[in-house]
């Protein structure tokens, strides 16, 4: 790259190191929350302000409502005996993130695909900021074209660059 550098980690240079061990068990304690299909106290958690900045067909909320209603409630009504494994988690100050899966019964309507029963694997990453106690911040990429695959649609119409990973496909040259 050329030129000047664009300033990284801009939201996470100040934090402060002091409030790891705090933000560790918010984080525990909502992932135990969301275990328990905890939706109605889930504000024990996350500000009423909180914004959910989710990939594209995931949205974005803004506030505690909204994730309840446009998240919380859809998501359950799609998958059932749902349950979340993080694999790895960090923390960092008021900053958390994890990777992980979701193992769940497809029981519900997901994306226009109608109940098929199968247990699928939503796979997903978080990052989290926690202030006074609270997430007030969360950043979500979920594999919605995973979890579509597994219930047989293929939303990359054949052309998933997954073909060249297998040599199927060649990719362009640059």
């Amino acid at each position: 790259m050329k030129g000047s550098r664009p300033e990284q980690a801009v939201l996470s240079k100040d934090t402060d190191l002091s409030k790891t061990a705090e933000t560790k068990a918010v984080i525990e304690g909502m992932v135990d929350g969301l275990n328990d299909h905890r939706i109605a106290d889930i504000g024990d958690f996350f500000s009423e302000s909180f914004r959910w900045m989710g990939n594209q067909g995931c949205g974005t909320k803004e506030g505690l409502r909204a994730f309840q209603e446009n998240w919380q409630k859809p998501f359950q009504a799609a998958f059932s005996d749902k349950v979340c494994i993080d694999e790895a988690r960090l923390y960092m100050g008021e900053w958390a993130a994890a990777f992980g899966r979701q193992e769940a019964t497809h029981s519900g309507t997901f994306m226009g695909v109608a109940p098929t029963g199968k247990t699928v694997e939503i796979r997903y990453m978080d990052f989290w900021k926690v202030v006074d106690g609270k997430i007030v911040d969360n950043w979500v990429m979920v594999d919605f074209p995973y979890v579509l695959s597994q219930l047989g649609v293929d939303c990359f119409n054949g052309e998933g660059w997954e073909a060249f990973d297998d040599g199927t496909k060649t990719p362009p040259a640059p």
